[in-house]
């Protein structure tokens, strides 16, 4: 492009703004910012409660969040601790290489975090109240390291359950080869109502461990069971009963063995 097509015969004291040129304002284009990402969709959240401690499915709209839309998605519960996305933005698929529309949430949590993770999820649902995770992807070949923040919003389906919920993931650095994984590091439960109370996740253990009050009793040596008692037979409790059962049977002989 050269000096004149890009707008550089603007006259000496004339501002920027009466020449060819168009002004952009660099705030509406901004990085990503995890902090005002987060603001933005709990701002949004509170303005379709309208009321009610917990707005409904059907009353998100996706023009509301249109500076973070990139970043929100939809999740389904579909078991305890157990969370399926319905949708989700362009950051997401970015973070995973393909389309994330169906897949577990707990797909972005290494396998470390995902019961902890589990536990706060299940929390949002149950209590209801909001979440909020601090994310750690690691450093690889080809994969930079990230920072991640995740937003949880209850929400209340068509039936008024509590089993949806709006979120947002936000992941700052360069995403690298995909997929990226975060490791669990913090998370923070936040009531619905200033002022309310929260439930605690419950405490996860790592993969299938059992505890280790289960695990000691099952492993105890156990005594051998007694077989069964013989039908028809008396049965002797003392060593003197058991010694009177005891009899001496003669051999019978046929007559055709004493005369040989």
């Amino acid at each position: 492009m050269s000096d004149r097509e890009d707008g550089s015969e603007i006259k000496p004291g004339q501002s920027p703004q009466d020449g060819p040129g168009r002004v952009v304002r660099l705030q509406d284009y901004d990085t990503c910012q995890p902090d005002r990402v987060l603001r933005e969709m709990r701002e949004y959240w509170n303005s379709i409660r309208k009321g009610r401690a917990i707005p409904a499915r059907s009353d998100v709209d996706p023009r509301g969040i249109a500076r973070t839309l990139d970043y929100a998605f939809i999740l389904e519960r579909i078991a305890p601790g157990a969370g399926r996305l319905r949708l989700a933005g362009r950051h997401l698929i970015d973070l995973m290489g393909m389309e994330v529309r169906g897949m577990p949430i707990c797909a972005f949590l290494n396998t470390t975090s995902r019961g902890r993770f589990s536990d706060v999820l299940e929390s949002v649902f149950k209590a209801p109240q909001i979440a909020r995770l601090t994310l750690h992807g690691r450093s690889d070949y080809a994969r930079p390291q990230l920072a991640g923040q995740m937003l949880l919003l209850p929400l209340r389906s068509d039936l008024g359950d509590v089993t949806r919920a709006l979120g947002c993931l936000v992941a700052e650095g360069d995403t690298g080869i995909p997929p990226r994984r975060f490791d669990l590091v913090d998370d923070e439960v936040i009531p619905i109502i200033d002022g309310g109370t929260t439930l605690a996740p419950s405490p996860s253990t790592i993969g299938f461990a059992e505890g280790m009050a289960d695990f000691a009793k099952r492993n105890e040596p156990r005594a051998p069971t007694p077989p069964p008692p013989l039908r028809g037979f008396p049965q002797a409790e003392t060593p003197e009963e058991r010694r009177a059962l005891f009899r001496v049977i003669q051999p019978v002989t046929d007559d055709r063995d004493r005369s040989s």
